[in-house]
């Protein structure tokens, strides 16, 4: 008897062991891609994976793909509506046991206002940490270069969204639409943007959204002080045109989102939970380097003991 009251606690830990990995404790990392890129591009978000995974040994990273293939990976980036698509990342994080206890976020351009939507909208699993790099979080009002192979692309986008970016059909069917901002149409935005203008509390205040966003330990802004791809770049700290006009621009705390505070940022601001870096380079230009030092610190966190106990549950 004694023998195996020895035993069923060792069988217990290697049980634990078995399903939590030796890394447990590391924090999950869940990245989304940008625009025209896809989950697995060597030369990007591949690259990016990879390189996490060798600078924090044992961590898991989710890199999200949209679709069943690459192909339509890269497709849905252009096509597919921001609200299913943040609905299916929502559903593949929910059915993730290596999520469970809680994961830091990182997405880049456009992928981060999509994970903003993710932590509003679905606080289970609880993201920690959400580092935003490029992500357009007042939208954008003009393409003005796009990545790679995507330019043909974009000259087609820019005729769709003079010709009705606010329509329901473009809108439905647009990705870019959707987080289109026409400062010389407020009302218009306010009232046809199905994307945007809903996680940015423009048509009343969802007090779940509010409390959801405030619960991150950390909001990372990162702006690219040369970028040539978003207008405006200040959109990348949630900052945008004063409205009415498009030519002078305004920082976060002078908009109207703050001053009422609707998405909690103010308070969060003032808890230190917002966090605003600059890195010299055009759109999504930076040197490993800069990752390293700039990035890497707030992907380091490990999981609370509470957090770790909720994996074992899910587990067992």
């Amino acid at each position: 008897m004694a023998t195996l009251r020895m035993v069923v606690p060792v069988l217990v830990l290697l049980l634990l062991g078995l399903c939590l990995g030796p890394a447990a404790a590391v924090t999950p990392l869940v990245i989304w891609h940008g625009m025209g890129d896809s989950c697995c591009n060597p030369a990007s978000i591949g690259y990016i994976q990879k390189l996490v995974e060798k600078k924090i040994p044992g961590i898991y990273v989710l890199s999200l793909k949209i679709g069943s293939n690459v192909i339509q990976d890269v497709e849905n980036s252009f096509f597919m509506n921001v609200n299913d698509q943040v609905r299916e990342v929502c559903s593949q994080l929910a059915t993730d046991p290596h999520l469970q206890g809680g994961y830091n976020a990182m997405g880049f351009s456009q992928g981060g206002q999509f994970l903003r939507a993710v932590a509003q909208r679905c606080p289970a699993p609880p993201m920690l940490n959400l580092i935003s790099i490029g992500g357009q979080h007042q939208g954008v009002y003009g393409f003005p270069r796009c990545p790679g192979e995507s330019s043909h692309l974009c000259d087609w986008i820019r005729k769709t969204l003079d010709l009705g970016a606010y329509t329901k059909a473009v809108q439905e069917h647009l990705v870019q639409a959707e987080y289109w901002h026409d400062p010389l149409k407020e009302e218009e935005y306010r009232k046809n943007s199905i994307f945007l203008a809903d996680i940015n509390q423009e048509r009343g205040i969802n007090k779940t959204y509010k409390k959801n966003l405030m619960a991150l330990k950390k909001f990372v802004m990162v702006k690219f002080l040369n970028d040539s791809m978003v207008d405006p770049p200040i959109s990348e700290w949630f900052g945008f045109y004063k409205s009415g006009q498009a030519k002078e621009t305004i920082p976060l705390q002078e908009t109207s989102l703050y001053k009422e505070d609707r998405l909690g940022l103010q308070e969060m601001d003032k808890a230190g939970k917002l966090v605003f870096l600059g890195v010299k380079g055009d759109h999504l230009h930076f040197s490993e380097e800069w990752f390293d030092s700039s990035i890497l610190p707030f992907l380091h966190f490990v999981l609370e003991k509470k957090n770790i106990d909720t994996l074992q549950k899910k587990c067992i």
